[in-house]
This record gives C-alpha cells, sequence and structure tokens, in this order.
C-alpha cells in the first residue's frame, strides 16, 4: 500500500488534505476552521494545469466530504455525470445516512480502478472481501451495521472508507491534471 502523499498535489490542495482526520461512518461535524479555505476553492486556482474540469471539481467536492461539510459536497457531486461523481455522490449518502441512496449513486459507479486498489488493500487495512472484489452495497451494509458501535469494526470500516477517499481523491487529481 502506497502512504497518501498530499505534497504531491498544488499547495492549496494540499493544505486542505494534510491534516488527519477519520472520517465518521456518519455525517460528522463541520470543520469549521476549513470552510472558508473550501469555499475559496476554485477550479481555475488550484489546477493551474487543467486537463479535466470535472475530475478538479470531484476534487474540490472530495475535499468538502472529507471535512465533514456534507451538503457542500453533495451540491457539486449531484452535478457530476461521470463514475467518479457517482462514487463521490454514493459516499455522500452512505454518510448521510442514507443507505438506499447511496446503494441507488453506486450502482451507477462501474468498475474503476479505484475499486481494484481498494480491493487489493482492504484486507491489510482489517476488511475482509467476499470473493476478493470491492462490492460498495456490502460496504455500505457494514458501515450501517458499525456506524456508532464504538468497535473495532467501526474503525477498521473507517480506515477503509479513509483510504477509499485517498484513492478516489488521488485518482481524480491526477485525471484532472493529467499526471
Amino acid at each position: 500500500m502506497t502512504p497518501f502523499d498530499p505534497s504531491k498535489y498544488h499547495p492549496r490542495l494540499a493544505a486542505l488534505c494534510a491534516m488527519e482526520r477519520l472520517p465518521e461512518l456518519g455525517p460528522g461535524k463541520p470543520n469549521e476552521p476549513f470552510r472558508s479555505d473550501l469555499a475559496a476553492l476554485g477550479v481555475e486556482a488550484a489546477f493551474p494545469k487543467l486537463q479535466d474540469r470535472e475530475a478538479a471539481q470531484a476534487c474540490i467536492s472530495a475535499l468538502w466530504l472529507y471535512h465533514d461539510f456534507l451538503d457542500e459536497s453533495h451540491a457539486i457531486s449531484q452535478e457530476l455525470p461521470s463514475w467518479f461523481g457517482s462514487y463521490l455522490h454514493g459516499i455522500m449518502h452512505r454518510r448521510e445516512p442514507d443507505p438506499s441512496n447511496a446503494k441507488y449513486w453506486f450502482h451507477r459507479v462501474s468498475a474503476n480502478p479505484v475499486y481494484e486498489q481498494l480491493a487489493a488493500e482492504a484486507s491489510s487495512l482489517g476488511y475482509a472481501l467476499t470473493g476478493g472484489v470491492w462490492d460498495p452495497y456490502s460496504f455500505v451494509d457494514r458501515c450501517e451495521h458499525e456506524r456508532g458501535s464504538g468497535s473495532d469494526a467501526e474503525m477498521n470500516c473507517r480506515r477503509v472508507q479513509l483510504r477509499e477517499w485517498q484513492l478516489l481523491f488521488d485518482w481524480c487529481y491526477r485525471k484532472a491534471t493529467s499526471g
């Protein structure tokens, strides 16, 4: 597993994802000290070598989500027609929690490199896969079952959710910058 390295992103983005967080399985509490930095984040400023605007917008949506601003993340992700927009939309609804809506959005996500990498890393994060492939529907169910339990299994789900976010953010950033 390659560690997540915020320093490889534009400094405005790196500053917003360098803070170590382990987001709740539920909505969490918005990280208010970062609201103004997130609100000021624009595609042109944060992506000077922009190649894909939708992927850049997905990164911004992901950052709102990372800091527990679900409504702001949702406003962006619901406008993104790509699989990665649907993926972010699904994560947001999973955390809301609205599991049936999360599953609807994950249904719109086709096989992708994030699922592949997450499946490869899940067991090292303490999450057992059925059949060796990532199943977003099972993960929604597992998060529903563990949310608020305070168990080791809840912490495992939170670590998997964080890694999922990191992999998706990184993939979108590379697509946005063709890097």
